[in-house]
């Protein structure tokens, strides 16, 4: 079990990338890190990582896509704390950039049934858990193709991508943010988007096919990290990159 004083926190996609990164971040504060991943080496190897790194660590072995796994992760979780502090749905796939003209359903259910239904699988099962916390807090990660602002700025580069799974999912999953900060205000429910957007900064990572540039790995986690640790009194139902609040 956790003790009463350790935070605890799920990390959904966190064998890679942001989720890695927010996952060590957030271990050398000291606090319990359950590290969701659907590939149990990959997984394996993280916290392995992670935990010669001295961060205290359980693999969760985690498929968003999947009822049955999400349920067996909510009893893993349960099995080593009776509570869950924070909720960090980062788990997503960026999907094949298919055009908007040859965009099929069956394609944008695919990326939808991680980067949409995904977070609310995960929500819906860990809402005991999390009510359960003195001060639970849920971060999506969302990105700045989910901004409608953003994508129809001109001097973004999302402009110009023309795709439509992706994009429009990001999208869903900032207004079903919003949808549970209304309904649950005893949860702080916020969204992160990794990056710059006023600078048009972004880390390289698999997401984006690592074609970011201007930020670390590092830097690209602290939307997530600030919003993880905001206090009881902190926000709820916003939109906020590294600088601060973001353009929906």
């Amino acid at each position: 079990m956790t003790s009463a004083e350790q935070t605890s926190v799920l990390i959904t996609g966190g064998n890679k990338g942001i989720g890695l990164e927010a996952a060590r971040r957030l271990g050398e504060q000291g606090w319990m890190i359950f590290l969701g991943s659907r590939d149990r080496d990959r997984g394996r190897t993280a916290v392995d990582r992670l935990t010669h790194g001295g961060a205290d660590v359980i693999m969760v072995p985690l498929d968003v896509t999947s009822d049955e796994s999400v349920r067996d992760a909510e009893r893993l979780v349960r099995e080593h704390t009776d509570r869950l502090d924070v909720l960090i749905n980062n788990a997503g796939v960026s999907g094949r950039g298919t055009t908007p003209a040859d965009a099929t359903a069956n394609e944008i259910h695919s990326v939808y049934d991680t980067n949409v239904y995904g977070p609310v699988r995960v929500t819906h099962a860990f809402l005991p858990l999390l009510e359960a916390a003195d001060h639970p807090r849920v971060v999506m990660v969302s990105g700045p193709g989910g901004s409608i602002r953003v994508v129809t700025d001109p001097a973004q580069p999302v402009s110009k991508m023309h795709e439509l799974a992706y994009t429009s999912s990001k999208a869903a999953l900032n207004m079903i943010t919003v949808r549970y900060a209304q309904a649950l205000p005893g949860i702080n429910f916020n969204v992160a988007t990794p990056g710059d957007i006023a600078n048009r900064k972004y880390a390289a990572t698999d997401m984006n096919r690592n074609t970011g540039s201007g930020l670390t790995i590092t830097e690209a986690t602290d939307s997530i990290i600030k919003l993880a640790m905001i206090d009881a009194d902190g926000p709820t139902g916003t939109f906020t990159d590294r600088l601060g609040p973001a353009p929906w």
